[in-house]
Formats: C-alpha cells, structure tokens, sequence
C-alpha cells in the first residue's frame, strides 16, 4: 500500500513535508517507521516471516510487526495500529515500551528503494497464544515463537543460514539485550 508519510530530516527533524511512501523510496527521504518486538515470560520471541510478495528481504525471519508512520499518526498509534493490521492483536499504548530509535539507510539492488528510515522501536509482552494471531495475507507469511538461545544460534549463522536479514545483525544484538534485561526485572 502506498501511503503518505511524514518526511523528516537527516537528523530525524520533522521537516513539515509529507509524501507518498513510494516516492519517499525513490528519492531518498528520511521517515519514521515502527518497529514492535513481542516477547512471552517463557523467554520466547515472536517472529515474522516477511511474505513472499515483498520486494525486500522475501520469506526472511524479522521484527514481530513493522510498517512505515503515516503521516500526522504518532509513534504509538503506528504501532498500535500494525499490530492490529500485522497480527490482529489489539494492544494498548501502556503495553508498549520504547526502547530506542535506529537509523537505517541501505540502497536495494534493483535501484527503485533507497531506504533511509528511522526505526522507533518498541517492546510488549505477548500475552495471547500464536495460534489466536491472525498473519495479513500479503505481508506476513507465517509467525513463530523461538527462545532467546534458539534467536542467537540463529543470528550467529546468519551469513549462510538465510534466516535472519545479515545486515541487521547489531541491531537484533541490542534488541535481545533489552528484551533479556526486561524478562530478568
């Protein structure tokens, strides 16, 4: 879907500007995106297998829910509202805790998608079963719960395991760090 978005600066400044998201790609402009990862007490984490009709990263294991803050929506609504339309969970905003920004700017080989986007990323606790969600058809292609050691034996081979997106190593290393810190408190 291609919907508006706020554009922001290189510094993540909104700048007052708004565009459609594809446009947003071809230029290069700096935006917003959610990003939830959801966790169980049983120290599991929920992933996404991202659908085969995406033009990046098809069929690879990511976030439990992402997608780009439309314009004049706040962070929270963002997330609220992906998760709702990802998995069909309803979560409210006092579930979520944010746990950082990070900038992503990666060029795709096929020259259309320069990705320049601010990552507000959050954590929540799963507290339904996986078989209650409900994948949207086009965006997700399946979901599934895996332990915190399985994730690190997952992502430690992920230059030929094709799991995980190998270019977002580091930042998968923080977030299992601040779920970890927040299952232990």
């Amino acid at each position: 879907m291609d919907e508006y978005i706020d554009i922001v600066t290189i510094d993540g400044k909104p700048t007052g500007k708004t565009a459609l998201k594809s446009e947003a790609h071809l230029n290069g402009w700096y935006h917003n995106t959610i990003h939830l990862w959801l966790y169980t007490n049983e120290t599991e984490i929920l992933l996404q297998q991202r659908s085969h009709k995406k033009a990046i990263h098809p069929l690879l294991w990511d976030v439990s829910v992402a997608g780009h803050v439309d314009a004049g929506e706040s962070f929270i609504e963002a997330a609220l509202r992906e998760t709702k339309e990802e998995i069909g969970l309803q979560l409210n905003a006092d579930n979520l805790k944010k746990i950082g920004t990070f900038l992503h700017e990666t060029s795709y080989s096929n020259g259309k998608i320069q990705d320049n986007e601010f990552h507000q990323v959050y954590i929540a606790q799963l507290n339904v079963e996986i078989s209650k969600l409900q994948p949207q058809e086009g965006e997700v292609e399946a979901l599934k719960l895996v332990s915190i050691s399985k994730f690190i034996s997952l992502l430690k081979n992920s230059t030929t395991n094709n799991h995980f997106v190998e270019s977002n190593k580091d930042y998968y290393k923080f977030v299992l760090e601040q779920i970890t810190k927040t299952i232990k408190n």
